[in-house]
C-alpha cells in the first residue's frame, strides 16, 4: 500500500555557522539520531564497520574541510551541541559517501534544461527506504552569505538545491573506489551552495577539488542578458571532467562519460544507469522540443517516468532485488532558478503532487 506523505515542512536556520547549526541539531534532534542508527546499520552492510570504526575513518577527512572550507566545522559543532551528540557523529554522517558509500549504487537521475530564457534544474533522489523520514528542507540564512535552500538529510550541511543568486546544484552518486584529497561531497555541495555566482562555484570543483567520485549537475541563472549558464561536473580529487549542454539541456545519472577527463578514475555503475540516461535523453530531446513552453508539471511528468521499472526514472521499493540494491525514490525536486523557485515532492513524484514550494528573494 502507498503510504502518502504530506509536503515537508520547511526549517529558517540563521545566523553564524554555530547558530545556524544549533538550531538544526535542536529542531531535528530526532531525526539526526535516527539518521546516525541508519548508517551504522548501512556502513556495515557495505563495508562490514561499525559506527565507532567510521568515526575512527572520519577523523582523517577534518582537516581537509579546515583548509577548505574551516566555518563549516562550526555548523557541524553546533549540530552536534543542538542534537545532544558528538561533533565526530555529525562529521561522519557529512563524509558517509567518502566513508563508505561510494562503495553503494546510487539511483539518481537528474537533468537542467533551458527553454525560452528561462533555467531549470532538476533531480530525483533514490536512496535506502530507511532515510525517507530523515529526508529535511533547510532556508539557511547565513550572515554576510547568499540566502540559501538545501533539500537533504538531518544532520548534514548541504545537498541539493539553490541559492537567492540564482545558483543551483544537483548530485548523482558514483561507485568508485577512488578516494584522496578535497573536500567531502557534502561540504562540497553546501560551499557551492554559499557561492555569489557561477565562477565562484565552479572553482569549488576546479580548485578546492572534492575527495571521491560524484556527478555535481551545476547551472545558473540567466544575468545581465545573457542565458543561463550549466555545465555537468563529474567531479574527483583532480580536475573533474566536464559536459556541456547540448539544445540546452545536461544529463547524468550514476556513471561516469564525459569526453576527454584530464585525470580519469574507474567507476562501476549498476546496470540500469545508462539506460537511464538515455531514457532521461529521449524524454528531454524528442519529448520536449525547443518550441515547448515548459513547467514545473512538465518536468515532475519526467520525473516520474516508469520505463524500465523497477529499474526506472522514478524508483519503487523491490524486494525482489539483493538487499544492497534495494532503493527507491525518497524526493524529486524542479528548481526555476530564473524565478529562485524550488518546488520539492517529498516521497515519489507519481504518488502525488502535494509539494513544498520555495521562492528566494
Amino acid at each position: 500500500m502507498t503510504r502518502r506523505l504530506r509536503p515537508l515542512p520547511l526549517t529558517e536556520l540563521s545566523g553564524s555557522y554555530h547558530e545556524i547549526g544549533a538550531q538544526h541539531g535542536r529542531i531535528h534532534r530526532d531525526l539526526i539520531q535516527r539518521g546516525i542508527e541508519v548508517y551504522g546499520q548501512l556502513f556495515h552492510d557495505f563495508v562490514g564497520i561499525g559506527w565507532s570504526q567510521a568515526r575512527g575513518r572520519a577523523h582523517h577527512f577534518e582537516a581537509m574541510i579546515a583548509r577548505g572550507f574551516p566555518e563549516i566545522l562550526e555548523e557541524m559543532n553546533g549540530i552536534a551541541w543542538g542534537a545532544g551528540v558528538d561533533f565526530l557523529d555529525i562529521l561522519t554522517l557529512n563524509c558517509r559517501s567518502e566513508i563508505a558509500l561510494t562503495q553503494a549504487s546510487g539511483g539518481c537521475s537528474a537533468f537542467s534544461i533551458a527553454r525560452h530564457g528561462t533555467q531549470w534544474l532538476a533531480q530525483n533522489w533514490d536512496w535506502r527506504s530507511a532515510q525517507l523520514d530523515n529526508v529535511v528542507a533547510l532556508h539557511v540564512r547565513g550572515a554576510g552569505k547568499p540566502a540559501l535552500v538545501s533539500i537533504g538529510e538531518a544532520g548534514m550541511v548541504g545537498k541539493v538545491g539553490m541559492n537567492e543568486q540564482g545558483i543551483g546544484v544537483c548530485l548523482n552518486a558514483i561507485r568508485s573506489q577512488t578516494c584522496s584529497t578535497g573536500l567531502p561531497i557534502h561540504v562540497a555541495l553546501r560551499k557551492i551552495l554559499e557561492s555569489p555566482d557561477f565562477d565562484s562555484a565552479l572553482a569549488v570543483a576546479t580548485h578546492d577539488r572534492v575527495c571521491s567520485p560524484a556527478h555535481f549537475l551545476l547551472a545558473s541563472a540567466p544575468v545581465d542578458n545573457e542565458g543561463g549558464q550549466a555545465v555537468g561536473l563529474e567531479v574527483q580529487p583532480g580536475e573533474p571532467g566536464r559536459i556541456a549542454p547540448s539544445s540546452g539541456i545536461v544529463t547524468h545519472t550514476n556513471h561516469l562519460y564525459a569526453d576527454n577527463t584530464p585525470y580519469p578514475v574507474q567507476d562501476y555503475p549498476r546496470i540500469d544507469s545508462e539506460p537511464r540516461l538515455c531514457r532521461l535523453d529521449a524524454l528531454l530531446h524528442d519529448e520536449l522540443p525547443p518550441d515547448t513552453t515548459l513547467d514545473k508539471a512538465h518536468l515532475f511528468d519526467v520525473l516520474s517516468d516508469h520505463q524500465g521499472a523497477p529499474l526506472s526514472i522514478c524508483r519503487h521499493f523491490n524486494p525482489a532485488q539483493p538487499a544492497e540494491e534495494r532503493m527507491e525514490t525518497l524526493f524529486s525536486v524542479v528548481m526555476n532558478l530564473s524565478e529562485r523557485r524550488l518546488t520539492l515532492r517529498h516521497g515519489k513524484p507519481c504518488e502525488s503532487d502535494d509539494s513544498l514550494s520555495v521562492t528566494l528573494s
